[in-house]
C-alpha cells in the first residue's frame, strides 16, 4: 500500500510538472508570437509610411514638371503667335507699297496720255482702257494676296490653339491611362503635337490652309475590362497613315 500511495504521488508530481512546463513553453510561444506582430506591425507602419511619403514627393515632381513644361509651351506659343504678327506686318506693308506704284504707274499713264492727246484720241482711248484693265488686274489679285495673307495669318493662329488644347487634353489622358499601352501611345501622341508646334515656331509661313480638327479625348480601357470573359471585344481602330508630325491628322 505505501508504495501505490509513494507512486500515485510521483504520478501526481510528474503529472504536475508535465502540465507547468507546458504553461511555460505556451507562455513562452504566446510571448514570441505576441513580439513578432509587434515587430511585423511596426515594419508595415513604416513600409506604408514611406510609400505614402514617396508618393507624396512623386506628385510635387510630377506637379513641378507639369507646370514647367505649362510654361515652356506658353512662351512657345506667344512667340510663335509674334513672329506671325511681324509676317502679317510684313505682308501687308509689301501689298501697300505694291499699291502705291501701282498707283504712281496708273498717274504716269494718264499724264503720258494727257501730253499726246492732241496727236490721237484713238490712241489715248486705247492707253486708258490698257491702264484700266491693268489697274483693275492688280487690284484684284493684290485684294485676292491680301486675304490670302490674311487667311493663312488665321489659320496659323487656330492651329496653335488647337495644339495646346490637344497637349493639355493628351496630358490629362496620360495621367489617366491605366495599362503601360495606353500611357505609350499618348505620349508619342504628345511628342508628336509638340513636334509640330516647333515646327509652326521655326517656319510660321508653312501653317497649315486650314486649323486640324481638335483632338477628342478617348476613354482608358482599364485591365479589368481586358479580363473579362464575357465582356464585347473592342472596336478595331483604322490603322494610321498619317505622317509623323502632320497637325491636319485624323487620328489626333
Amino acid at each position: 500500500m505505501a508504495e501505490q500511495k509513494e507512486s500515485s504521488v510521483l504520478f501526481s508530481l510528474k503529472e504536475l510538472m508535465s502540465l507547468e512546463e507546458d504553461r511555460i513553453r505556451q507562455e513562452e510561444s504566446d510571448r514570441r508570437r505576441q513580439e513578432e506582430e509587434a515587430v511585423n506591425a511596426r515594419l508595415e507602419a513604416e513600409r506604408r509610411a514611406r510609400e505614402e511619403e514617396e508618393a507624396r514627393l512623386r506628385a510635387i515632381e510630377n506637379e513641378r514638371l507639369a507646370d514647367e513644361q505649362r510654361q515652356r509651351e506658353e512662351a512657345a506659343r506667344l512667340e510663335a503667335i509674334h513672329k506671325a504678327e511681324i509676317e502679317r506686318a510684313r505682308l501687308e506693308a509689301e501689298n501697300a507699297a505694291r499699291l502705291q506704284q501701282l498707283r504712281s504707274q496708273q498717274e504716269h499713264a494718264e499724264r503720258v496720255a494727257a501730253l499726246s492727246q492732241d496727236r490721237s484720241k484713238k490712241k489715248l482711248l486705247y492707253i486708258a482702257v490698257g491702264s484700266g484693265v491693268v489697274l483693275l488686274l492688280v487690284l484684284v489679285f493684290g485684294g485676292m494676296a491680301i486675304k490670302s495673307s490674311l487667311d493663312r495669318q488665321k489659320v496659323l493662329e487656330d492651329t496653335i490653339s488647337t495644339l495646346n488644347n490637344d497637349a493639355e487634353k493628351l496630358r490629362a489622358d496620360i495621367s489617366q491611362a491605366t495599362t503601360p499601352e495606353e500611357r505609350a501611345r499618348l505620349e508619342r501622341e504628345l511628342a508628336e503635337n509638340q513636334k509640330a508646334m516647333a515646327d509652326l515656331k521655326a517656319n510660321p509661313g508653312n501653317a497649315p490652309q486650314a486649323a486640324p480638327r481638335p483632338r477628342v479625348a478617348r476613354p482608358s480601357q482599364g485591365s479589368g475590362a481586358s479580363g473579362s470573359t464575357g465582356g464585347s471585344a473592342p472596336e478595331k481602330q483604322k490603322p494610321c497613315d498619317c505622317k509623323p508630325g502632320d497637325p491636319l491628322c485624323s487620328c489626333l
